[in-house]
């Protein structure tokens, strides 16, 4: 058995993590055709609205009622990283800060002392599927940090880094680098608060897709930093020379360099940090050092409302017309911009 690889277990609900991480979900939902309120253009009978986890036909309303997502929630105390790779979302937060992104766009978002924010899902097709694929990651905050102020930051798709490599045999593999480093690849930097703007954090946050048949190998990271991928698609794939299954976490050493095989078309997605090795006390949405901390935060929540609410509706969602933004806390406004070529290794 290679000492490469630490620990195997199965996906589940919620993604198993390793310090500085806390939490990571897949979502990917099959929505069809949206109706004329950005909802799905199918029968809701027989779901649990308000809390419709269950996946009937391949997708969930989740907390949305109308629009599938997620209305009006808090956090306190750490960092949601929402990688979408197919769909839309539409954010909107107590900062006043609103947005619509997706289809390859990050957004990183540092609660620290306190935001409150809806995740919608806006069907937005109404004469072909909507289907949606996003990674949620959620990355804690040292206790310095812990009540920072919060920050709003987007990562156009188009300025995300996507390698494209090839093995000795020309078969492809394909990676997206969403934090941290490639060789010279680097993507946007993170918000200035986060543990991973720290030089030597050695967060890197990756997706790797690997033709049938390709070889690569995952450069070394620091000692002491924890490395986890998961293999969420396909199956056959070979780390360190052991077949591990399909859809699993495999923690791996991070310090050396680390041989991946796909036998059949695989993807992995790739966390890894040095960790904080700070206690954790977690309840629901609050995410702090000790149990004080979290009742300050939610006697917190109840007293100012981390803000208050500025919109009119608890899940707001855009015109259907609208394309991928950024509207910032003071007002200004960004455009997605225009698609650049991937980027040979």
């Amino acid at each position: 058995m290679s000492t490469d690889i630490l620990q195997v277990q199965p996906l589940g609900f919620p993604w198993p993590t390793s310090d500085p991480f806390l939490f990571c979900v897949h979502h990917d939902d099959a929505y069809p055709a949206g109706n004329a309120d950005l909802g799905p253009a199918a029968s809701l009978a027989g779901r649990e609205l308000g809390s419709d986890f269950g996946r009937k036909d391949g997708w969930s309303m989740y907390h949305g009622e109308v629009v599938p997502g997620f209305p009006q929630h808090p956090h306190r105390g750490f960092e949601t990283v929402t990688v979408v790779r197919s769909g839309l979302v539409d954010h909107s937060d107590s900062l006043g800060a609103t947005a619509r992104y997706g289809r390859g766009d990050t957004q990183w978002l540092t609660a620290g002392g306190g935001v409150v924010h809806a995740e919608m899902f806006p069907l937005v097709e109404r004469d072909r599927p909507n289907p949606l694929e996003l990674f949620q990651i959620w990355l804690n905050l040292p206790a310095a940090d812990k009540m920072a102020p919060a920050h709003f930051a987007m990562l156009w798709g188009e300025d995300i880094p996507r390698v494209a490599l090839t093995d000795a045999n020309g078969r492809a593999i394909d990676v997206t680098v969403v934090a941290g480093r490639l060789g010279e690849h680097v993507p946007p930097p993170p918000p200035p608060r986060s543990w991973a703007a720290r030089p030597d954090s050695d967060v890197a946050i990756w997706t790797i897709r690997l033709a049938a048949g390709a070889t690569w190998t995952i450069p070394r990271a620091s000692a002491g930093t924890n490395r986890t991928l998961f293999a969420f698609r396909g199956k056959g794939l070979r780390i360190a020379g052991r077949a591990v299954g399909e859809k699993v976490a495999v923690k791996v050493r991070a310090e050396v360099d680390l041989a991946i095989e796909a036998t059949d078309e695989c993807e992995l997605l790739l966390l890894q940090g040095r960790p904080i090795g700070e206690p954790v006390a977690s309840y629901g949405p609050f995410v702090m050092n000790t149990r004080t901390e979290i009742e300050r935060a939610f006697q917190d929540y109840r007293r100012t409302g981390f803000g208050g609410w500025p919109w009119p509706a608890d899940g707001p969602v855009h015109a259907r017309e609208e394309g991928r933004f950024a509207k910032r806390p003071d007002g200004s406004i960004e455009r997605a911009p225009a698609p650049r070529a991937a980027k040979a290794g």
